[in-house]
This record gives C-alpha cells, structure tokens and sequence, in this order.
C-alpha cells in the first residue's frame, strides 16, 4: 500500500505484505565534510609502514588500505570473541575469549603460535611481576615486541 495520508495529515510509513511497516529504502552514504573513512589514525599506520626496513616508499592509498584491512580485521576477531564471552555467559571480552576465537576460526590459523609464544612470555613475567593495570601491560608487550623484531631483523 502507498502510504496514504492520515487523519492528522501526515503520510504513514508503507506497509509489507504482514501489515507491518516496511523498512525505509536503504540510502546513497552521504559525503559528510571532514568525516572520516578510516577509524585508525592514518599517520600511525604510515609510521608502522615506515618502520619496516623493507619498505622504502608507501602511497597514501597503500596506508588507508591497510587501515582500513587492519579495522576490518580487528573486528572480526572481536566478534568471534565476542561470540565467546557469550557462550560464557559474558559481555567482557577477557584473553581466553581471544585464544577460543584463534582456535575456532580457521583463518585466524596464523596466529595460533604468536598466541601461545605470548601467553608462555606473559607466564614468566607474571613470575616476576602481577600488573593490576592492563593497559599497561598490553604496552610492555608492544613495546617487547617491537624491541624483539629489532633484534631479530639486525
């Protein structure tokens, strides 16, 4: 049905086949001044990009590519391990919610090793030391990392 005027004068929403309101056609994305297409900041990315000593030169098209793969990336593993924390009956997402998604889900396959190599790291240094803050520890684990793929490409 078209949607008609009601008594108030004001069209109705159309309605589908069970007479219940059909969902409004899906709209063109607006170009919005300044809005953003990428939800990582794009010179980061072009400094990671610039710290692998393989790569001489990177367009700002590679960047945002990258970007935007490293976002579509870290929200589908979030999902699955969202999915997780569910079959838990959780909403927050806690390490493990992270291994059961690598484990489950076949093309996170790769990152099976890089898992277990820092959960054994993360048990000595919980050996040495128990940070309460997790922030903190996430950066000293970027921050070994980093320093650990130096050695290794010297």
């Amino acid at each position: 049905m078209a949607a008609a005027a009601a008594g108030n004068g004001t069209p109705r929403e159309e309605e589908g086949p069970s007479g219940e309101a059909a969902a409004p056609p899906p709209q063109a994305p607006t170009s919005v001044p300044g809005a953003r297409l990428s939800r990582l900041p794009l010179a980061r990315v072009k400094a990671l990009v610039k710290a692998d000593p393989d790569v001489t030169l990177a367009g700002q098209e590679a960047i945002f590519i990258l970007a935007r793969a490293a976002e579509l990336f870290v929200e589908t593993i979030a999902k699955d391990a969202y999915c997780c924390a569910q079959q838990g009956k959780r909403k927050t997402l806690q390490r493990r919610d992270l291994d059961n998604a690598i484990e489950a889900v076949d093309e996170f396959a790769f990152l099976e090793e890089r898992a277990r190599m820092l959960e054994r790291e993360g048990q000595r240094e919980g050996e040495r030391e128990n940070p309460k803050n997790p922030v903190l520890s996430a950066q000293r684990g970027v921050q070994h990392e980093l320093s650990r793929n130096q050695e290794l490409d010297s």
